[in-house]
């Protein structure tokens, strides 16, 4: 990964108007934020298009990043579900289209150092939800993958709104032990 400073440079010069420091995120972000955006919207189109969505912003609203409340990378991959979750709300109609799993996959990274990061964050994520309890990683996957609220996830699984507010507090206190911020940044 690179160094964070680096990341607030870029962002510095976005907020500049210096396209290169654009395409410098991009290449470095978009291996790690394609799949969040894939797997919310299930559909290789609708990612490229929350992608593009999530670009756009970043290049027009750079100056919304608050490095107080945590690192770039955190930030885009935030933009990343808002904008996915906007997109997967839209298309309520082509909910059935969305259920299939396109056969051509992702599209390749253009560079192999941050596919690698990626795929370290990746697999580090999957060990760390792989350790929660079973109720507690499914009312995060909810909640992160289909953008539903805690009282819609407690009528969705039958179970008291306080009893998924606990699942959710205890999997995400597990996650931070886990997966300390100072190894994001």
């Amino acid at each position: 990964m690179k160094d964070p400073t680096d990341d607030l440079r870029c962002l510095l010069r976005l907020e500049a108007g210096d396209t290169r420091a654009l395409a410098e995120l991009y290449d470095r972000y978009t291996p790690l934020l394609y799949p969040v955006a894939r797997r919310i919207l299930r559909a290789t189109a609708d990612a490229e298009d929350a992608l593009q969505d999530v670009w756009m912003q970043v290049w027009k609203r750079s100056a919304t990043y608050d490095p107080r409340r945590g690192s770039v990378a955190a930030w885009l991959l935030t933009v990343t579900r808002s904008r996915a979750l906007d997109r997967y709300r839209s298309l309520a109609s082509r909910r059935n289209a969305e259920s299939q799993v396109d056969p051509e996959g992702m599209a390749p990274a253009a560079n192999p150092s941050a596919v690698a990061a990626s795929a370290e964050i990746g697999e580090r994520v999957r060990a760390a939800l792989a350790t929660l309890e079973p109720r507690q990683r499914q009312v995060l996957e909810i909640a992160y993958f289909e953008g539903l609220s805690q009282s819609e996830i407690a009528d969705r699984l039958e179970a008291p709104l306080g009893t998924v507010k606990s699942w959710t507090r205890q999997g995400l206190t597990r996650l931070r032990e886990l997966l300390p911020r100072e190894e994001w940044v």
